[in-house]
């Protein structure tokens, strides 16, 4: 995504404008919302310039807003927040064959909301985190985490300051583990303090993973934006 959005500014602009994006996703994962930031003279004309840009874009990617920040803002390092969302159908849906993971079968949404729940009592999440990591630290601020039901989807929301490499997909994988009654409250707890990515449940496909959400600090922004 991000050289193709840096070509469409090239040729807009006549020159190399290089982005820096809010984060990196593994393939197959879905942006609904993703930031970056570029140095440029704004265009007089933002809509027409969004316009025109968009008509260089393939039809999988979409510019919807230009904002001024200031000159030391940092679309990865100032972000606060970020939301993701893991979408499973219940039943088979070819509509949503490329988007969403299909389970079949009986799962405990109380289960799995239970165990949930208990992420937020821990900042260390190595086990979930994929093996062979160059991270300097595994702490994460982990501050929402939930299953919910929309109609025969079941959607799994979690929200934190930062995360690991695969971290969502490993996660959502062991607690779909838990609604199959394959492990409980206890063994969740274990997997946390072992710090051992084997005891976790498997990564589930990327195709069901969204990042829905990117936070940032209002006084980046410049007044009027």
């Amino acid at each position: 995504m991000q050289e193709v959005l840096e070509d469409a500014f090239k040729i807009l602009l006549n020159a190399s404008v290089p982005l820096v994006a809010a984060g990196r996703t593994d393939a197959g994962v879905h942006a609904r919302e993703m930031m970056a930031h570029a140095d440029f003279d704004p265009p007089e004309d933002i809509p027409h310039f969004i316009y025109r840009l968009n008509a260089l874009l393939p039809p999988d990617i979409a510019v919807r807003e230009l904002l001024e920040v200031n000159e030391k803002a940092h679309a990865r390092f100032d972000a606060t927040e970020r939301r993701y969302e893991y979408w499973i159908v219940k039943e088979k849906d070819p509509f949503f064959m490329d988007t969403a993971f299909y389970v079949p079968g009986d799962l405990d949404l109380d289960a799995m909301n239970s165990a949930a729940s208990l992420l937020r009592e821990y900042k260390d999440f190595r086990c979930f985190s994929r093996s062979n990591s160059d991270v300097k630290t595994f702490l994460c601020d982990l501050r929402q985490a939930e299953w919910s039901r929309q109609g025969h989807h079941w959607v799994f929301s979690i929200t934190a300051d930062r995360f690991l490499r695969n971290m969502v997909r490993a996660i959502v994988g062991t607690l779909l583990e838990v609604g199959q009654g394959k492990l409980g409250q206890e063994d969740v707890k274990a997997i946390l303090k072992s710090r051992d990515r084997s005891r976790a449940g498997v990564s589930v496909p990327a195709k069901g993973l969204y990042l829905t959400q990117v936070s940032y600090p209002a006084d980046i922004f410049k007044p009027g934006t």
